[in-house]
């Protein structure tokens, strides 16, 4: 079921309510910073539940520094400059 736009997946627990899922949404929240997607909460053997959830991705803008300058993008660089950034050695990302 969506809660206050959060899904809430309850695994086991057949029989749970909206009222279950809002609370839930509110504990996850008080908890964490990040906006949250979903919710899982799994019945374990022992009677407790184990709560879990992930976060909604954040859109962001890369900021890269290019011959002396931070920008996100080249759309305002004018032709010599952007010509300056195709011709630099780009190093490949290792992990």
């Amino acid at each position: 079921m969506i809660v206050d736009g959060v899904k809430v997946n309850f695994v086991g627990i057949d029989d749970a309510t909206r009222e279950e899922a809002a609370n839930y949404v509110a504990y996850v929240r008080g908890r964490v910073s990040e906006p949250v997607k979903t919710i899982s909460v799994k019945l374990c053997d022992d009677g407790l539940v184990d709560v879990s959830y992930t976060a909604r991705g954040e859109k962001f803008e890369r900021i890269r520094r290019i011959t002396g300058y931070l920008t996100g993008d080249l759309n305002s660089w004018n032709n010599a400059k952007r010509s300056e950034e195709h011709d630099r050695v780009k190093h490949d990302i290792f992990n």
